[in-house]
């Protein structure tokens, strides 16, 4: 097969190494210069994705184009190349919608009959603010079409307020949501949806979102996370499952996931992930029996209702290196830093291990890309504490020296 990979800091790294791996042809496009080195020496690269469509299209089924984000209107782009003949995997352009536009988002949800937190858009903070010394309480606050986010810890949302008067200004139209905080669990329920309907089983998972244990630090975009594929079906059913009609009218094709808050009340949606989640997708691998090839296969024939998955929990921990949990240039810092693993490490053990920004150079394995995103490392067991104790033994026989 050949599989085409179009974003911009390469994202699926470790899903490409498993595609070569199972013995397919594989291209990549990487849109961010900072990003350029990611990979670097392990996958074949393009620098101009249009001038492979002929390439991927030749094959007919078994060419398939993989969209790794949600930026620039890539879901736009997906159902143009849909309406051309492409078998596309990704998303859509309301999968874009859904999760950039999070007050559209939750809308959506409230119609579908699902209970929502309390929740504002606006365009300005001055009037956010007003709004909020109107109304103290304890608050979110999310950026449409960017990543930050901030978690009140106050009861009467003086933080909020310092946020919103603090944070540089998010691009010429920003806009974002103030919701209600609503205390409880965070957990997401995730599948694969083939622009007819799910595939079983969903997934369950539990993130790590803060830079410190104890569920201390500033959030980032995910430390690690908890996975599973058992007894999913009825949180699912109660939640992401609700969606499939919405899905099937707009052209959707990929993985989905929503993001909740559990309670003693219900469940809270909080938003989608309308794309291969980094690095949800990297823990999701060791439980899936099903190769990545024939899952994507069956997505974009709709031939077959369900794929084969292990039992247990998969726990992932990512590895990190500077700048994370920033980025360059905001934070100058070198790249290039060997990666080193331990000798002794097995087959199984190097299955566990997702490279993330990473590239060859003169041989050797070294960071690179703008993220610090260096890698993952994945244990699996029947039980959560199993799985935890495999990822973080895994994670101790890797070594990244850093620079200060």
């Amino acid at each position: 097969m050949r599989f085409l990979g179009i974003g911009d800091s390469c994202d699926l790294g470790a899903l490409y190494l498993r595609l070569l791996a199972e013995g397919h042809e594989v291209k990549v496009h990487v849109g961010n210069p900072l990003c350029h080195d990611t990979l670097a020496g392990l996958v074949e690269r393009t620098d101009d994705w249009k001038r492979e469509l002929g390439w991927v299209r030749e094959p007919g089924e078994n060419g398939i184009i993989l969209f790794e984000n949600v930026a620039e209107k890539r879901g736009v782009l997906q159902d143009e190349l849909r309406r051309d003949g492409f078998n596309v995997v990704g998303g859509s352009a309301f999968g874009d919608r859904l999760e950039n536009d999070r007050g559209y988002a939750q809308d959506v949800l409230r119609d579908l009959g699902l209970s929502i937190c309390p929740v504002k858009t606006f365009q300005n903070r001055t009037d956010a603010i007003d709004y909020l010394r109107r109304n103290p309480g304890r608050y979110v606050v999310k950026f449409n079409e960017a990543y930050e986010t901030f978690v009140g810890q106050l009861p009467r949302g003086e933080d909020v307020v310092a946020f919103l008067t603090g944070l540089p200004v998010q691009g010429e139209d920003e806009s974002f949501i103030v919701m209600e905080f609503v205390e409880g669990v965070e957990m997401g329920v995730g599948a694969y949806f083939n622009g007819e309907r799910f595939l079983t089983p969903s997934c369950l998972d539990w993130e790590h979102k803060r830079f410190f244990p104890g569920d201390l630090g500033e959030l980032t975009g995910e430390m690690g996370t908890i996975v599973t594929y058992d007894r999913t079906a009825r949180f699912h059913a109660l939640t992401l499952g609700r969606m499939e009609g919405l899905l099937r009218q707009n052209g959707y094709c990929g993985y989905i996931n929503l993001n909740t808050i559990v309670n003693e009340h219900g469940i809270w949606p909080l938003e989608f992930t309308c794309r291969f989640g980094y690095p949800g997708y990297a823990i999701l691998d060791p439980l899936q029996v099903t190769p990545w090839s024939a899952l994507f296969r069956a997505l974009v024939t709709r031939s077959g209702s369900s794929f084969v998955t292990r039992p247990g929990f998969a726990a992932g921990i990512v590895m990190s290196t500077p700048p994370f949990p920033y980025q360059r240039p905001d934070v100058n810092v070198p790249v290039g830093m060997p990666v080193i693993f331990d000798p002794t490490l097995t087959p199984a053990d190097q299955r566990n291990i997702h490279y993330g920004e990473v590239g060859l150079r003169n041989g050797q394995l070294v960071t690179s890309g703008a993220y610090g995103w260096t890698l993952v490392a994945t244990g699996t067991g029947s039980t959560i504490v199993e799985a935890q104790q495999r990822a973080n033994l895994l994670a101790s026989r890797i070594t990244i020296p850093k620079q200060k």
